[in-house]
């Protein structure tokens, strides 16, 4: 009897899920024989580290930006806009123009905080800008289909844009111009890097704040739980929802100013990589979970700061560095099999925590 139940209980395993949990075993053992053998051999300093540590905060504050426009979305309409990453590189890349311009007429070095302003304002605006349209055209209209038809209409709507933008512009990197204000170092960190967190997690807190406590954030909150019946209680949904598609498109044209000032490049392929570490961001704290995108995307810049040295090094890969983004895509396979619901769980984007 003892037997056969085995020889059940055994029948009823999927053996996908068998290979997947196998995999997922072999790259945790991977990761920790090669974090211990670099601790072990001492080839790092600490200084080393912490300037790793800090690098990935600074790149983990972008992703945390543009996750929470994933998260959003999702919150409300359990879309995953694969066309967000465009909007990020809409707005960097639109703002190079201003930020050339204002170069060129020395205001950028007469006047660095407010050409700094006046550059990541037009991003922002940008940026809203093609969100809004992008609901309004692609996702409305398809707000009742299946979730596969909206799904694939985002992934066109990426592409059409990316190549909307090389039609446009080029397909040449643009360089932004040095900003003299942001040289040197403040307490042994580089100053764009300061500035960048700061101003990152001052728009995470704007961003709870307005959500939690004002009128049209409790409108996004009401459609997050049960869409019809915020509308039957007399919420204007196509309001509330375009709203939620501007505040991640602003949040997407802060983080591609941000990512300017560390990188100096756009061009209009940039939105693709770091469109995708976002999503790997908001899976990993939580997909539609919004304190989740946001420790997702620093816990993930981290990682992959971090990563190549502490990982890809002990395990004797040369140029590790270079396949920094294995790490990143490494974590999003072993949430998704692991805790697919992430860190702090899934969870409504603007459900109170």
């Amino acid at each position: 009897m003892r037997v056969m139940r085995r020889d059940v209980s055994f029948s009823q395993l999927d053996f996908s899920q068998i290979i997947v949990r196998t995999i997922g075993i072999l790259l945790l053992a991977l990761v920790i024989v090669g974090s211990v053998s670099t601790l072990v051999s001492g080839r790092y300093s600490a200084n080393q580290w912490f300037n790793f540590i800090v690098s990935g905060v600074a790149q983990g504050s972008i992703y945390a930006l543009i996750a929470l426009g994933y998260t959003l979305v999702y919150g409300v309409l359990r879309l995953i806009n694969f066309a967000h990453g465009e909007v990020f590189m809409s707005g960097a890349f639109t703002a190079f123009f201003l930020a050339d311009a204002l170069a060129r007429s020395g205001f950028l070095d007469a006047q660095p905080i407010i050409s700094l302003l006046l550059i990541t304002a037009f991003s922002a605006a940008i940026s809203t800008g093609l969100a809004l349209a992008l609901e309004r055209i692609a996702y409305r209209p398809l707000r009742r289909a299946p979730r596969l038809v909206p799904l694939i209409t985002a992934i066109g709507a990426s592409f059409f844009l990316q190549y909307t933008f090389r039609g446009l512009f080029g397909s040449n990197i643009r360089v932004y111009p040095d900003v003299e204000i942001l040289e040197g170092r403040i307490f042994g960190i580089d100053r764009t890097l300061v500035v960048v967190f700061l101003a990152a997690m001052g728009m995470l807190a704007a961003l709870y704040l307005f959500i939690q406590n004002t009128k049209t954030g409790r409108a996004i909150r009401a459609i997050s739980e049960d869409l019809d019946t915020a509308a039957l209680m007399g919420v204007n949904v196509d309001r509330v929802i375009a709203t939620t598609f501007a505040l991640g498109g602003a949040l997407a044209g802060v983080a591609g100013v941000l990512y300017a000032l560390i990188f100096h490049q756009v061009s209009f392929f940039m939105g693709f990589v770091p469109g995708v570490k976002a999503f790997t961001a908001a899976v990993l704290g939580g997909i539609g979970n919004m304190p989740g995108a946001a420790l997702g995307g620093l816990l993930l810049g981290i990682i992959e700061a971090i990563g190549p040295s502490l990982i890809l090094d002990g395990l004797g890969i040369p140029a590790a560095h270079q396949l920094k983004d294995l790490i990143a895509f490494t974590v999003l396979v072993l949430i998704l099999i692991f805790r697919p619901t992430g860190i702090l769980g899934e969870r409504l984007a603007t459900k109170r925590v």
